[in-house]
């Protein structure tokens, strides 16, 4: 099961049970249906679209409904059983878990893993499953099965009373109850060579190799594929691309992980030091530490192939890619959140932010390490995330708001930009968005945002006051409908009183001024007041200003609450 699946829930009293369920599929998605669930990671109206959409998008899904209402959805679109996904029907109590379809897939694995958390027994009903205690079909991670279509009549000669003997080595096979003989008419062959699969000889090719990579080659797909053949090596039991930590930035390095499905991992030279001083090359090294044995002969010295006695997992060899995802998580409540930054939440190993700012993203904080540090901190969190990432970590580091708007974004590239240390330039960097106080703060009155406008922070922490105050006048005589930033601090109150004074001089004492507070959290507040009438008191670092133009416009309505916009044409 290489994608995460979704857990689909239709009522709240669900939600208890799917926690469970995810408890042990780190990654899974709760979708629950909108107006009878909340604290969903995705809410959907029409449970039938949802349902195929994902299905058809090879997503396992694990329905906590009856499962009548799963198979009767997704009948009409049944076709190949060689790509489905798994289904399984979960009771809403969590007294049962009823494996559906992608037997192929690993639906009764899931469906024991999903067992074990509830503390109860899988309903597996696959005969093959049962009475030969493992699943032909769906081999165990390590292991690919290279001839499916055989594997039908095969399972039915052995439920026949066939004897199958089995060559190679696979302890998730001798262990269990196949009825093994070495004068077998049936065959199991393990193997990493490149063999011809046969009716009566299922083949199953471990993930044995490891591929080294120690610098960049023109067309290294073609060659590497070339030295696979040459060696009479099976592409499918490539277990992963290895290579020095200095070219995880490298994209023939991920060109050929992409190209032959298996991750890229990366070695630091501490942990190649010791073989290169054995006088082994810089591939033969990467080589032998992801394996343990000897690489094999290859005419390119920049890449060398070796062989591991047993299936290697990647995932425990070296490291990844380091990535940085710099993401906004609106002003408030998840419902501003984006779905890309609920992605990366759920994805990231660990979470640096302002305590304030990671609290508000509730349940998607769970299981990720935590760096909690002041919100003055920006250039030191900035660096304490690149240096994790750089570690192989999948660091988000979180923001309110928009990350590039007075946000951490800027910190970061400031920190890379003066420091450039070598190490963060393998770091795969991204910035994620999210809505701005300033576009929360417009929405929640009307539309004061309508025409040009401009954002300033009275802070004069990192600048100037002096040119706070000449953008200041020169945005009021612009006629710029204005966004105030981090107005009021408990340190800084005067800013706020001398900002009005020189707006003052270019707008009449009744422009419209929005005071939106705690956005999208407890206790938000919105309201409209005239210019005069901004007082220092009127706010705190929690609250976002806007300032009308000359042209913003305020409506009465009938219930005692106003809007405010400003036209989109510039015309009297």
């Amino acid at each position: 099961m290489n994608v995460a699946p979704a857990i689909v829930i239709l009522g709240q009293n669900s939600v208890t049970v799917a926690r469970k369920i995810i408890s042990v599929l780190p990654g899974a998605t709760l979708y629950g249906l909108a107006d009878r669930t909340s604290g969903v990671d995705v809410s959907f109206t029409n449970f039938g679209e949802t349902l195929r959409e994902l299905f058809a998008q090879g997503t396992p899904l694990i329905g906590i409904c009856a499962a009548g209402i799963l198979i009767r959805t997704l009948a009409p679109i049944l076709s190949d059983k060689q790509q489905e996904p798994p289904v399984l029907a979960v009771a809403e109590d969590g007294s049962a878990v009823v494996p559906l379809l992608g037997g192929l897939a690993g639906v009764n694995d899931l469906a024991r893993r999903i067992a074990e958390a509830l503390d109860i027994k899988p309903a597996i009903t696959t005969t093959g499953d049962i009475r030969l205690g493992t699943t032909l079909l769906s081999p165990p991670p390590g292991y690919h099965l290279a001839n499916p279509d055989d594997a039908k009549k095969f399972i039915s000669d052995l439920l026949a009373g066939a004897q199958v003997r089995l060559e190679g080595i696979a302890p998730w096979l001798s262990d269990r109850k196949l009825p093994i003989d070495p004068q077998g008419d049936l065959t199991i062959q393990v193997t990493e060579r490149l063999v011809t699969p046969t009716a009566n000889c299922l083949v199953y090719h471990p993930a044995t190799i490891a591929i080294a990579i120690s610098a960049p080659i023109d067309d290294v797909v073609t060659l590497v594929q070339q030295l696979l053949a040459d060696a009479k090596l099976e592409k499918a039991s490539v277990a992963g691309i290895f290579a020095p930590i200095t070219a995880a930035a490298d994209p023939v390095i991920h060109a050929v992980a992409s190209a032959l499905r298996v991750p890229a991992r990366f070695f630091t030279p501490n942990q190649l030091e010791s073989l290169l001083s054995q006088g082994y090359s810089p591939a033969e090294a990467i080589a032998i530490a992801a394996t343990g044995t000897s690489p094999l002969s290859s005419s390119s010295p920049q890449i060398a192939i070796a062989i591991a006695p047993q299936p290697i997992d990647p995932n425990t060899i070296g490291q990844p890619r380091g990535r940085l995802a710099i993401i906004g998580t609106g002003p408030g409540g998840s419902q501003w959140m984006s779905p890309e930054v609920k992605e990366i939440l759920k994805s990231a190993t660990d979470l640096v932010g302002y305590k304030t700012y990671l609290d508000l993203i509730g349940s998607l904080a769970d299981g990720k390490q935590r760096h909690e540090s002041d919100n003055r901190e920006e250039e030191a969190r900035a660096k304490m995330a690149l240096d994790l990432a750089a570690s192989g970590r999948y660091v988000a580091v979180v923001s309110s708001g928009d990350p590039g708007i007075y946000a951490m974004a800027t910190a970061v590239f400031e920190v890379c930009d003066r420091l450039s240390l070598p190490e963060w330039d393998t770091i795969d960097i991204h910035v994620a968005p999210g809505i701005s106080a300033m576009q929360a703060a417009a929405a929640a009155i009307g539309a004061p945002l309508g025409h040009d406008f401009c954002a300033i922070s009275l802070s004069d922490i990192l600048k100037p006051w002096s040119a706070i105050e000449q953008r200041i006048a020169a945005a009021a005589e612009a006629d710029f409908v204005i966004a105030f930033y981090n107005p009021v601090s408990k340190e800084r109150t005067w800013q706020l009183a001398e900002a009005r004074n020189i707006l003052l001089r270019h707008r009449t004492p009744d422009t419209p001024v929005v005071l939106a507070r705690n956005l999208g959290r407890s206790g938000q507040t919105v309201k409209a007041i005239a210019l005069d009438q901004l007082e220092p008191a009127s706010a705190d670092m929690r609250t976002i200003i806007l300032i009308g133009s000359t042209k913003t416009r305020t409506i009465k309505r009938n219930d005692g609450n106003i809007w405010v916009y400003t036209p989109r044409r510039y015309t009297e």
